[in-house]
């Protein structure tokens, strides 16, 4: 192995057993987020006069991007935005659609792109829906509508209209979510816990009636500092524990004070949030003695704070102003590995989760109105956990050194999960290395994958911290396949760049 000169070099050791099993991960664990927002679907996803634009006016560039992260689910089409949405503005004759003020975001919604077109899109970049109901303005009868537009074949008033609108065939859209941060004082329609759990419970009701195969998802909190985390929670579950499926839960991060240790410890606080929310749904479980689990829904999270001030100064009332565009860095990339890292380490509980947001609108894919699209820093974790995250989820047993901040004591260097997909007979290791100031020199002990070799170890990294790509360089910060992972009979060994991410591959009878 070459010998790197580090200022300071930590230490980490993981242990691995094939037995030590998490649970097996729900691919929809690696979904994303588009709004009806800034410029994520106009100037985003969609832009007819772009020279990579097809016959429905989508970005191929994009869709290929898309393609690339192979995102099995897409919520839609919010947010706080699907608080004062009517669905039927959004399908017809687009001639015949309104111009609506949006109050979410400010702005003007032309509605050329609804329901049917956002289908269409989804089924071109190879994801299912996750659609939204509105609970803000509206209620259960526009959402049961909304289901039997999408889902029934044919033979009643809104089956026949979408067959009408150029749709024969069914959407056929399985997973729903029941509004969008109800507790939220911004949200247009906010409501008490129980004023929501009632409208929740009987939306859920009639609209698993129009389509018993549906999966629904409560609100939770809309993040773990609202005044009334957990009494929601328990109060939402007491109301629509039988009639849902999941319980969703948001957070965003910003390193506003520019300390960077701090900052990538933060992943540490979406441990404990997710822990926090599972207590209070089996708190529910066993005080109506039932026997089923509710599971999770992450439905929104990254890092969020670059584009903060310079949204004050868009324009209101105008249509897809650039907001949220959060251009990310080097560092911002290691905390979404990280915050990866701890969605693949609950798979037991958390089964779906949506990277806030996909284009433009703090995103991992940006583009230039009439030019290209490129990958931000963070496109590349979440590439690779999506590519290669698939499986089971396997318990690591870590030692690492450590190091304490203002808001955390006790931080490993070393964060890291490992999938192992027993089809494939492959076994990848994610990790993180938090030291700012030199190497990690890490060591596993992989019992019962005395066989594996390592295939490539990638590295994602950079010595600024602050590096970004844009459309002129678009290539500044990505991976190689350069690191120095290596096994032999079960003992793996590598050196683990600093301040880098890490995919480690590992295949059984694999040799270099």
């Amino acid at each position: 192995m070459e010998v790197v000169c580090m200022t300071v070099v930590r230490k980490a050791q993981m242990t691995l057993e094939k037995d030590f099993r998490i649970g097996d991960i729900d691919p929809r664990l690696y979904g994303t987020f588009v709004e009806h927002l800034g410029r994520s679907i106009y100037g985003g996803i969609y832009e007819p006069g772009h020279p990579t634009a097809d016959e429905q006016g989508f970005r191929g560039d994009v869709i290929s991007l898309v393609r690339e992260l192979k995102t099995p689910v897409i919520r839609y089409p919010g947010g706080n935005f699907v608080s004062g949405y009517n669905w039927e503005d959004g399908i017809g004759p687009k001639a015949e659609r309104p111009r609506r003020l949006d109050l979410a975001w400010r702005t003007i919604e032309p509605n050329e792109v609804g329901v049917d077109e956002f289908a269409d899109w989804a089924r071109k970049v190879g994801s299912e829906v996750m659609m939204a109901v509105n609970l803000g303005t509206r209620g259960p009868d526009e959402a049961r509508n909304l289901v039997e537009y999408c889902n029934h074949p044919s033979g009643s008033y809104f089956s026949d209209l979408r067959i009408k609108n150029g749709h024969p065939q069914p959407h056929g859209i399985k997973l729903w979510c029941l509004g969008n941060e109800m507790d939220g004082p911004w949200q247009i329609g906010a409501k008490t816990a129980y004023e929501y759990a009632r409208a929740a419970q009987e939306t859920a009701k009639v609209m698993k009636w129009v389509d018993p195969t549906i999966e629904l998802v409560a609100c939770g909190s809309s993040h773990k500092s609202m005044p009334t985390f957990a009494d929601w929670e328990a109060m939402v579950l007491e109301l629509t524990y039988e009639h849902i499926d999941y319980l969703s839960l948001h957070t965003y991060f910003g390193n506003r004070d520019n300390d960077t240790p701090n900052f990538l410890a933060r992943s540490l606080e979406m441990d404990e949030f997710i822990n926090s929310v599972i207590a209070i749904c089996d708190y529910v479980k066993a005080k109506k003695r039932s026997k089923k689990t509710i599971h999770l829904s992450f439905d929104e999270w990254n890092v969020w704070y670059h584009s903060n001030e310079q949204d004050k100064q868009v324009e209101p009332w105008t249509v897809a102003p650039p907001l949220l565009e959060d251009v990310y860095n080097m560092e911002d990339a290691l905390l979404v590995g990280s915050m990866l890292i701890s969605l693949i380490r609950r798979s037991d509980r958390v089964k779906i989760a949506c990277l806030a947001q996909l284009v433009n609108v703090i995103a991992p894919i940006m583009t230039k109105t009439g030019g290209p699209a490129w990958r931000q820093t963070t496109f590349f974790p979440f590439l690779h956990a999506s590519v290669f995250g698939r499986g089971t989820a396997l318990l690591p047993i870590i030692k690492s050194d450590k190091y304490d901040t203002k808001d955390f004591s006790d931080v490993p260097y070393l964060d890291a999960a490992a999938v192992y997909n027993e089809e494939q007979e492959e076994l990848t290791i994610f990790a993180v290395n938090r030291n700012l100031e030199g190497g990690l020199e890490f060591t596993g002990d992989l019992r019962g994958f005395e066989d594996y070799g390592v295939v490539e170890h990638i590295v994602l990294t950079h010595d600024d911290l602050k590096a970004v790509n844009t459309a002129d360089n678009p290539d500044n910060v990505v991976p190689t396949t350069g690191g120095s992972a290596e096994a032999v009979s079960g003992q793996l060994s590598a050196l683990l760049p600093k301040q880098s991410w890490n995919v480690i591959r590992l295949k059984k009878g694999y040799s270099r």
